[in-house]
C-alpha cells in the first residue's frame, strides 16, 4: 500500500441549485494546484442539506453523477461527495466515489438526522461499505453517522484492518461544531486509522450557519489538516507506513470486544 494524497474541498454551495453548484465546484476543482489521488466534496454538495428530496432527486445515472465521472476522468483523480438519489421509488442521501477509469462506488447514509426530519424524506442505508482505491481501504460515512461509533467500528482479521481511512462528508452546523471537533479525532483513535471530515461554510436556505472545521486526523488524534470558516481546499498526504507502524506498536485491536450489528427490529 502506497501513500495516499487526499484533497478536501470546503465550500459554500448554492441552495437547491444543482447546475450552479456543479459550476461552483468545478471552479474549485480547477484551482487545485498539486497532484492528488482523491478529492472530496461536502454532503449534498449539489443542493445543500435539503428535505426537498422529491423535487431535487436525480436517478443514479443522472446529471450530477455524470458530472462527477467527467471531472474524475478529466483531472485523473477520484471524486467523492453525497447527492440526492432516487432509487427504486425511494430517496437516498447517497455518498458516491467516482474514479478516473469510470467506476462508481456508493454508500447510503445510515443515520438520518431526525431533528431535521431527514428520516421522513429519505430512506436509511442498510449496508456498511468499504471501498478499495489505490490499495487503501476507505469507509465512507455521512454527517450524523459520526455520532454512532458502533456502525463505524473497525474490524481486524489477524493484523489486517477492515479499513484504513474513515471519510465523512457533512453539513454540520456551527452551533454544534464542538461535537464535530471532538468526535472526528475520537473515531481515528478508537479505530486505529486516519479520519477525514469535509464540512461546508456559509448559511443555507434554512438560515443555518456553517463554519467548516474540515479536518484530517491521524490514529493518535494528531491534526494533519484543519480549516475553519472560509472556502478552501486542503491537501494532505497520508502515510501508509506510519499507520502500519503505529498499529504494530500499539495493537489495541487485539483487546477489542466482539459484536454484531442488528436492525432495530431485530432483523
Amino acid at each position: 500500500m502506497q501513500d495516499l494524497t487526499l484533497t478536501l474541498v470546503q465550500g459554500n454551495p448554492h441552495w437547491q441549485q444543482p447546475a450552479a453548484n456543479r459550476s461552483y465546484f468545478e471552479r474549485l476543482l480547477a484551482a487545485i494546484d498539486q497532484p492528488t489521488d482523491l478529492v472530496v466534496l461536502p454532503e449534498m454538495f449539489s443542493t445543500g442539506f435539503t428535505m426537498a428530496s422529491a423535487d431535487l432527486a436525480e436517478p443514479m445515472q443522472g446529471t450530477t453523477h455524470s458530472w462527477m465521472l467527467e471531472q474524475a476522468a478529466h483531472y485523473g483523480f477520484a471524486l467523492a461527495g453525497s447527492i440526492i438519489i432516487k432509487d427504486d421509488s425511494k430517496y437516498y442521501n447517497r455518498f458516491m466515489l467516482t474514479t478516473p477509469d469510470g467506476c462508481t462506488y456508493s454508500y447510503d447514509k445510515r443515520h438520518l438526522f431526525r431533528m431535521a426530519e431527514e428520516h421522513q424524506y429519505y430512506a436509511a442505508g442498510r449496508q456498511r461499505t468499504v471501498i478499495t482505491y489505490k490499495g487503501w481501504r476507505i469507509m465512507p460515512l455521512v454527517c450524523y453517522d459520526l455520532r454512532f461509533p458502533v456502525w463505524s467500528r473497525n474490524r481486524f482479521s489477524g493484523e489486517q484492518a477492515e479499513y484504513d481511512l474513515l471519510l465523512y462528508v457533512a453539513n454540520w452546523p456551527a452551533s454544534r461544531i464542538s461535537a464535530w471537533d471532538a468526535l472526528l479525532p475520537a473515531r481515528a483513535v478508537e479505530n486505529l486509522c486516519y479520519a477525514a471530515g469535509v464540512n461546508r461554510t456559509g448559511t443555507d436556505g434554512n438560515d443555518i450557519p456553517y463554519n467548516g472545521h474540515t479536518a484530517v486526523y491521524g490514529p493518535k488524534a494528531e491534526t494533519l489538516a484543519f480549516q475553519a470558516d472560509t472556502e478552501a481546499t486542503l491537501t494532505c498526504h497520508l502515510s501508509a507506513s506510519t499507520l502500519q507502524t503505529y498499529r504494530n506498536n500499539f495493537p489495541a485491536w487485539m483487546d477489542a470486544d466482539n459484536f454484531t450489528i442488528k436492525e432495530k427490529n431485530g432483523k
